[in-house]
């Protein structure tokens, strides 16, 4: 059969860095796109970033995530898998009509006839847990220093927020903080916020200040500390987005360590509410800390247990990257056809 070609279109990826799966990164974002471009392969379509496929004739082209501007003529393909609040287009209705199929995750764009739903991927697997014992960190956070440059009611950053300096202000021996840019003041955006801002980074730059004294300094591998910690506070960006599962609660999962979840309403409908703590049935961060306080070794086990048992069962294969990237391209390929 002859090979055919096809365009996958990512911001600022070129000579199909895409799919380069060498990543310093546990959650390696390109894994998933080379998974999608081998699973073509095998049915003799060539994926490529545009760039590489100059002077060849392409029978469709796949987005990852929304990018305005005007589509390419012929058949229009997006993965809006980026949370809309970040990335726009993946929540716009009129730019969604324009493709022939979007894949989401988001239950509230299936009034749309283009629309698949799907759920965001993960390398699913199955690991030896370390013990209650084995974890001398209490508690952690681990994210990067981010905040919405507007105002939401769900804005599940400042919590974060709320969270980091509940601990620092109370029980700072029993948390540690991780991630990319703690190390510098929150973001600004308006006049007065950038000037508090600037003075906080003179001082920290001149006087050793530190805007977040919890912060323990990046990490490469988040592995390395969800298996040294009890407790992991997992927050999703936003609290209203319906079946947004990132791979934040996955991440706990798979080093055993026992999650606090604040994230989609809809989570119970996916995942066992026995094998996380929802941050939804506590009024603060101290009822949180006072109710972790209480779960002795056994109870601990019986969480790892429940996890243990989810990531064996069927029901956890629907946030495989092999689901989600056979789902993509039997869509895609099935749409040729019947062309």
């Amino acid at each position: 059969m002859t090979l055919q070609y096809a365009n996958f279109i990512q911001v600022d990826c070129f000579k199909n860095s895409a799919f380069d799966t060498l990543s310093r990164h546990l959650y390696e974002p390109s894994y998933t796109p080379a998974l999608i471009r081998k699973l073509f392969l095998e049915n003799n379509i060539e994926l490529n970033t545009p760039d590489l496929n100059q002077g060849r004739q392409t029978i469709f082209n796949l987005f990852s995530d929304g990018q305005y501007g005007p589509l390419p003529k012929g058949i229009n393909y997006l993965m809006a898998i980026e949370n809309p609040y970040i990335t726009t287009p993946n929540g716009d209705l009129i730019y969604l009509r324009k493709f022939n199929r979007v894949f989401t995750f988001n239950r509230d764009l299936l009034h749309l006839q283009n629309v698949t739903q799907i759920f965001l991927p993960n390398r699913i697997r199955l690991e030896s847990f370390s013990t209650f014992d084995e974890r001398p960190l209490f508690s952690c956070l681990i994210n990067s220093n981010k905040t919405f440059p507007f105002s939401l009611n769900s804005d599940l950053y400042l919590e974060r927020i709320k969270t980091i300096r509940w601990y620092e202000d109370n029980q700072p021996a029993d948390f540690h903080l991780y991630g990319m840019g703690w190390d510098k003041p929150l973001r600004a955006y308006t006049l007065k916020n950038k000037l508090v801002r600037r003075i906080q980074r003179i001082r920290t730059q001149l006087f050793s200040y530190k805007p977040f004294p919890s912060f323990r300094g990046e990490i490469a591998n988040k592995q390395e500390v969800l298996s040294k910690a009890k407790f992991a506070y997992c927050y999703e960006n936003v609290a209203d987005l319906p079946d947004y599962i990132t791979e934040k609660l996955f991440d706990c999962f798979f080093s055993g360590c026992v999650p606090v979840y604040w994230g989609t309403e809809t989570i119970n409908e996916h995942i066992p509410s026995n094998c996380f703590i929802n941050r939804r049935d506590f009024k603060n961060t101290a009822e949180v800390h006072e109710f972790l306080k209480m779960i002795d070794e056994s109870a601990y086990q019986e969480y790892q247990e429940n996890i243990r048992r989810y990531l064996l069962s069927p029901e956890v294969r629907k946030f495989d990257i092999s689901d989600f990237s056979k789902k993509i391209v039997d869509a895609i390929l099935s749409d040729l056809r019947s062309t």
